[in-house]
């Protein structure tokens, strides 16, 4: 089974593969908007970042743009898209179809960036059996097969905690190394498996912190003082 492709072994720096996406959502919306050219600084300005910070990243791709000019939008998503390997497409399974599942199955983003929702999984009977965004929910049970058969690179899983150890150790069992974890829980796994975990309990939590920041809420003392 075929696995996502890491950026090409040219000592990319992880923080730098981070912001890859970020350049290469600030790009698509400039090539829907009919812009042909972006300077790094209005390419930095869209992503959050700061123009030499863009450079710098941009130039482990191999790309420099050019001066006076800036860099041509069409050929950096295509270098940035090749390098994060969204020039194939890549077949996603979702296990756990409940509010966030079904959103997720039904989000339209995935496809134009290179994921397809091939499969989705749970283990509720009364779920087991609906159509959702065209798909037929298939049963846990199911689970090594359906990844087989539809030849499922990604899984994203949208359990609850409880269930979410059990459910990543049946797709590494039977050949997945990249999973999307959005269930709060850290998951243990072999050397060689990608987890990236989304906690928006944790998410809001740091906003809260802001926030009460921002309010002039209390400090938390340091070092007992």
């Amino acid at each position: 089974m075929k696995s996502p492709s890491q950026p090409r072994d040219r000592g990319i720096p992880e923080a730098t593969v981070a912001r890859l996406p970020l350049y290469l959502r600030a790009l698509h919306g400039m090539a829907e908007r009919g812009i042909a050219t972006v300077s790094s600084e209005d390419l930095a300005a869209a992503a959050g970042v700061n123009s030499a910070k863009l450079r710098k990243d941009l130039s482990h791709l191999g790309s420099y743009g050019t001066r006076g000019v800036g860099y041509d939008v069409e050929y950096l998503v295509y270098q940035i898209s090749r390098e994060l390997g969204l020039t194939q497409d890549w077949a996603v399974a979702i296990v756990g179809v409940g509010n966030l599942g079904r959103a997720l199955a039904n989000y339209g983003g995935f496809v134009s960036r290179g994921f397809r929702v091939a499969a989705l999984v749970d283990a509720d009977p009364e779920i087991v059996g609906d159509t959702i965004a065209g798909l037929n929910v298939e049963h846990i049970d199911e689970l090594e097969a359906v990844i087989k058969r539809r030849g499922v690179s990604i899984v994203v899983l949208a359990t609850p905690a409880a269930a979410a150890q059990e459910v990543c150790d049946r797709v590494i069992g039977v050949g997945v190394t990249s999973i999307l974890n959005f269930a709060p829980v850290v998951l243990s796994v072999p050397e060689g498996v990608d987890v990236r975990k989304v906690d928006l309990s944790i998410e809001l939590q740091i906003l809260a912190f802001h926030e009460q920041r921002k309010a002039g809420g209390p400090l938390m003392a340091v070092d007992g003082q």
